[in-house]
């Protein structure tokens, strides 16, 4: 199996311009998620600079030695408000060591890592997909980095309620934890909130 690399696209436009990176995010394709797929050939670029998020582009070598986009991750981080009323003892704990608590609200006050858009490419042969295990693995290297770097340890994610979805979150490999579910401003839909732990 072709190992894949993740390329932070501000690297990505460095080494090839902006029309090249355009034209690689123009074959993303993520039929189940619409949202993702826009924002990886309309938004990304543009977060990037202005620096609201940093995409990284999953890259797998193809038969005949070209890259290929197999996934994408969008990181930054973001205050975020924890409600503790479903939370075990051992997550407040944890939740303790990162967050301030706030005793009238009765929720916590936290700086996390932000996953903020997750996705495979559909738009790719078969042969060169990449498993949602192997796109979470490279995300979560990225993040290790940062934080032997600068510190933190809570990562954030919203997802969608589909059982799917969070089955994968919250299995023994990723290990999130569902804290509550916000409903979108831009969208209108209602989006499940989860934790981890480094």
């Amino acid at each position: 199996m072709t190992e894949c690399i993740a390329v932070n696209i501000q690297d990505m436009l460095m080494a090839i311009g902006e029309e090249a990176v355009i034209t690689i995010l123009s074959d993303f394709s993520c039929p189940l998620n619409k949202g993702v797929e826009k924002f990886v050939q309309k938004e990304a670029i543009d977060f990037a600079r202005r620096k609201l998020s940093v995409t990284y582009l999953v890259l797998k070598k193809d038969k005949d030695n070209r890259s290929v986009l197999a996934g994408i991750f969008s990181l930054t981080h973001k205050a975020v408000i924890v409600g503790s009323d479903s939370m075990s003892k051992t997550t407040k704990r944890k939740l303790n060591r990162f967050a301030s608590f706030n005793s009238e609200s009765g929720k916590y006050n936290v700086s996390a890592f932000l996953i903020a858009q997750f996705g495979k490419n559909y738009g790719i042969d078969q042969s060169l997909s990449i498993r949602g295990s192997e796109l979470m693995k490279l995300t979560m290297d990225v993040l290790e980095d940062a934080q032997y770097r600068i510190g933190g340890g809570i990562i954030y994610l919203d997802c969608e309620d589909v059982d799917k979805v969070l089955n994968f979150y919250q299995n023994e490999y990723n290990r999130f934890v569902l804290f509550g579910d916000r409903v979108s401003q831009v969208d209108g839909k209602r989006y499940l909130q989860m934790i981890k732990f480094f």
